[in-house]
């Protein structure tokens, strides 16, 4: 059952448990800022340093490993890219499961496969470790405000225990259950009919321009007219001003929807048609070049054209 709560009371200050982020690019960094801001002791780790030096300037302690991590936090935070990279953090040799305790919690945040994030709970299981399904939406100003959106499945009680700690990252918790892997499932599902919102917009606006009409314009229209999505009037107003800087890389994307098409495969469950083309659209604008540019550049591979230079 699908459940959701709604939290707008301030979280409560000086915290005491030390929380491990390991992984602190866009929304690791920003869900730990959050927390530092509440006043909630964190140790952070990431193979970039100049991530750790910012980190350290707003308060963090550095960790130098995953395991250092598991030292000093009972509750840690995984928020890296894929899930070999989950398998690293977990149990290569510095892994946080090599000093981990039974009863610690481990929170995985990124956009996964189910499949993984079940290898990834067997793990954590074998060790006495509590790791729960907790991919996240809404971008890293709102995980800064503790306003982005959370999906959880696992251990309902260990996620009773965490009230105070939830409270203050996230204003919207969607609790999908107690089975690891259904919180990526549902994740997965949002991503994919975003990416085909995205590439209707890019194709549709492109479409628009050839006919010989002010982009700007239809834009307008779309928005306040049944063509209205959110991602698409954010992707396209930046499209229109010539403005791909990465806030959502390309890549990101294109590895949630190839995920979700691997799900369906892995789950014997036809493969949304729709869903099918947009991946495809998304691999294509890789190929392209536009892996490290904002997804915004699909509005360039279906043919459109910045209005600004």
């Amino acid at each position: 059952m699908t459940t959701m709560t709604i939290n707008t009371s301030p979280a409560p200050l000086a915290q005491t448990a030390p929380i491990g982020f390991i992984g602190i690019g866009n929304m690791g960094f920003a869900m730990m800022a959050r927390l530092l801001s509440q006043a909630w002791p964190v140790f952070a780790h990431d193979i970039d340093p100049i991530r750790i030096q910012n980190a350290v300037a707003l308060g963090a302690h550095q960790s130098p490993s995953p395991a250092n991590i598991a030292l000093h936090c009972r509750i840690s935070f995984i928020v890296v890219v894929d899930g070999a990279q989950v398998t690293q953090v977990l149990s290569g040799p510095h892994g946080l499961l090599n000093q981990s305790k039974p009863g610690d919690v481990v929170f995985l945040c990124p956009t996964l496969g189910p499949l993984d994030v079940e290898k990834a709970a067997e793990l954590a299981k074998a060790k006495g470790v509590f790791l729960i399904d907790s991919p996240m939406s809404g971008g890293p100003v709102r995980a800064r405000e503790g306003q982005m959106s959370l999906m959880l499945s696992g251990d309902l009680a260990e996620m009773t225990k965490l009230e105070a700690l939830l409270n203050a990252i996230t204003t919207h918790r969607f609790v999908i259950g107690s089975k690891p892997g259904d919180a990526a499932k549902t994740k997965l599902a949002n991503n994919l009919l975003a990416a085909i919102h995205l590439a209707g917009a890019s194709e549709v606006l492109a479409m628009a321009q050839a006919w010989g009409l002010d982009a700007q314009t239809t834009l307008q229209v779309m928005q306040s007219s049944s063509g209205q999505s959110w991602i698409g009037q954010d992707r396209m107003q930046r499209a229109l001003e010539n403005d791909f800087a990465p806030r959502a890389h390309t890549s990101l994307l294109a590895k949630d929807t190839r995920l979700a098409v691997e799900a369906c495969q892995h789950l014997e469950v036809a493969v949304p048609e729709l869903g099918q083309l947009a991946s495809q659209q998304f691999a294509k604008a890789c190929e392209l070049g536009f892996t490290n540019q904002d997804d915004a550049s699909l509005f360039l591979v279906a043919g459109g054209k910045p209005i600004k230079p």
